[in-house]
């Protein structure tokens, strides 16, 4: 599933899917939810998860400074305060804007 327009609407990320279906994610949800090894820690080859020593949050961490298409899959958001190392596959941004998905009509 491809999004069609996205756009930053005040403190949300609004998202309009091919299919019609529309998310809006709140910017504190989405930065919460980086996928990436520093916010989520990262896996050895025992399995083991290290975790993450993630620095505090800070209003600067919510507010979105850019936004990029990566390839086909996904989109790389820049944080004011400089996190830019997540990649969000559009599948994960579909289910972060699940309780706001409406049906098409």
């Amino acid at each position: 599933m491809q999004p069609v327009d996205v756009q930053v609407i005040g403190t949300e990320l609004a998202i309009k899917w091919q299919d019609g279906c529309e998310s809006y994610i709140p910017l504190e949800r989405l930065r919460r939810a980086c996928p990436c090894a520093m916010c989520q820690g990262e896996g050895d080859l025992l399995g083991h998860r290290a975790v993450p020593l993630q620095p505090p949050l800070t209003t600067a961490s919510f507010a979105l400074r850019a936004l990029h298409r990566v390839g086909s899959y996904g989109l790389r958001p820049e944080w004011a305060d400089g996190h830019a190392t997540g990649i969000y596959p559009f599948e994960l941004l579909r289910r972060l804007g699940q309780g706001s998905v409406e049906s098409p009509r």
